[in-house]
């Protein structure tokens, strides 16, 4: 009898405890971690594609015992019910519910609640069209992830195939790390065609299936 192999998807490990702290990403955590000492009752979280935004907002939601809504499901209906309570707004961006985001800036403000916004660009590249609440975005700190170095990629690396329960050594780690873009998307995306491709073939992760990788992507 064949046996069939399940592909489950992967569990990322959300808990601050599994954070990778690095130069590009410490200020941004240090604007979760400092909460609720904010200047202000909202903050915009911003960085590129996979660059630890969605467990930085895990991390917070954690400490505030806030609830998670995407940007572009958010509603004005949604706004009377967070009074006095903390949200994250996940992936802020162009075509923004404005009312309803005006409307909670607003609440919290008045009501002492928090509301961290995550983006993959700055407030002030929204394309916001409502005045008042660009004005209300662009008075709101920043907190900013940047482009990982060397040691903080190999991390990630490392954590990526450990979520995915795959073991991976060091030297196929250095291996990758000399090949790869220097960016938190191309990780993501490598690992996951690693972990495909493992599985397909019911192979080990070695340093001749991630050339193979590798070499399909050239």
């Amino acid at each position: 009898m064949t046996q069939l192999a399940f592909h489950l998807p992967p569990q990322p490990q959300m808990g601050r405890e599994d954070f990778l702290e690095a130069p590009c990403n410490g200020l941004a955590l240090s604007w979760i971690e400092r909460w609720p000492d904010w200047p202000a009752q909202a903050l915009v979280l911003c960085g590129p594609e996979g660059s630890g935004k969605t467990h930085l907002a895990n991390i917070f939601a954690a400490k505030a015992g806030a609830g998670i809504l995407s940007a572009d499901r958010f509603m004005e209906s949604d706004v009377p019910a967070l009074e006095g309570k903390s949200v994250v707004i996940e992936d802020c961006k162009a075509d923004l519910p404005e009312r309803a985001l005006f409307h909670l800036l607003n609440l919290a403000k008045e009501s002492q609640g928090f509301v961290l916004l995550t983006a993959r660009q700055p407030q002030a590249r929204w394309g916001v069209a409502l005045p008042d609440l660009r004005s209300r975005l662009l008075a709101l700190p920043l907190a900013e992830l940047k482009a990982p170095d060397d040691a903080l990629l190999t991390a990630l690396l490392a954590k990526l195939f450990a979520d995915r329960q795959l073991r991976v050594g060091p030297e196929a780690l250095s291996y990758i790390l000399g090949r790869i873009e220097r960016s938190f998307a191309a990780a993501h995306r490598l690992v996951g065609q690693i972990d495909d491709k493992a599985l397909a073939a019911k192979r080990p992760v070695t340093i001749p299936l991630i050339r193979d990788i590798l070499e399909l992507n050239a």
